[in-house]
């Protein structure tokens, strides 16, 4: 049976799920463009679908030919951000023009996988295996020193700024259990923000600040695989109870990068059927 990847916007206000794309292959992580189309990956390579009239069309990423669902888009709306193994032996991240062109390296260092971008523009933060485990990291977005914020995690992944900048959201492991968690920029004031049975990923702050937006796999899950029943939850940014929008049939590839609509409204999703 075929795949087909179901792009998909979730209306905040009345759960109603709308069909953008239905595609019969694969395609993953959606970011929000404020002109009003859509970024998505497949393949290793990326492209745009026009709200308006959706359909893939292809983003000229130079020799970044292997793009892993780990990309984004500048807060200004002008440049794009990629992870792309292309000319490395692990994912390297890359700036671009919005519209396209040579990918240029932030940094040397690899595997590295892109989840934020700061509210300024100035800094990104990912992930990155560093001596043997995952931790999160930050960097000028133009190249430089990159800076560890967590050493006392097995692993972490799915950075997201909050819109005013104070604090990075993040999935980070401990003894098993995977939990959502924030954290100044400059690595102070460690939180723990969720703690269930649940396997939770992916964090991403709302445009307003007001809630968090994450994935929520079964318990006992290992790390974040595609083809598994999950969810898809809302919580309060300053923590507390999580609802529950919707249950589909995904995990890798539905929400992996920053997916909210620039007014808060909407949010982009993948799920998949055959």
């Amino acid at each position: 049976m075929t795949l087909h990847s179901q792009l998909c916007i979730f209306d905040i206000a009345d759960g109603a799920v709308t069909i953008v794309l239905d595609h019969p292959g694969h395609i993953e992580a959606p970011n929000w463009h404020p002109e009003g189309y859509l970024v998505v990956n497949g393949g290793g390579r990326l492209y745009r679908v026009p709200l308006d009239a959706p359909v893939l069309v292809p983003i000229d990423t130079g020799f970044a030919v292997a793009c892993n669902n780990d990309h984004g888009i500048s807060p200004d709306g002008t440049r794009l951000v990629i992870s792309d193994s292309s000319r490395t032996d692990g994912s390297c991240i890359y700036t671009l023009p919005i519209a396209g062109g040579v990918p240029q390296p932030v940094t040397d260092a690899v595997p590295s996988y892109w989840h934020g971008w700061s509210p300024d523009g100035q800094t990104i933060a990912y992930v990155g295996r560093r001596d043997g485990r995952f931790v999160l990291l930050t960097c000028p977005v133009d190249g430089g020193t990159e800076s560890c914020l967590t050493d006392a995690f097995d692993h972490v992944d799915g950075p997201d700024y909050t819109p005013d900048g104070a604090w990075i959201w993040f999935n980070g492991e401990r003894d098993g259990a995977v939990d959502l968690w924030r954290i100044r920029p400059d690595g102070s004031d460690l939180q723990q923000m969720t703690k269930d049975d649940l396997v939770n990923w992916f964090p991403h702050p709302s445009p307003d600040g007001g809630d968090v937006l994450y994935l929520a796999y079964p318990a006992g899950t290992a790390g974040h695989p595609a083809g598994l029943d999950v969810a898809l939850c809302l919580m309060p940014a300053t923590g507390g109870a999580a609802r529950t929008l919707t249950r589909l049939h995904g995990g890798q590839g539905t929400i992996n990068v920053p997916c909210w609509s620039p007014d808060g409204r909407c949010f982009a999703f993948v799920r998949f059927v055959t």
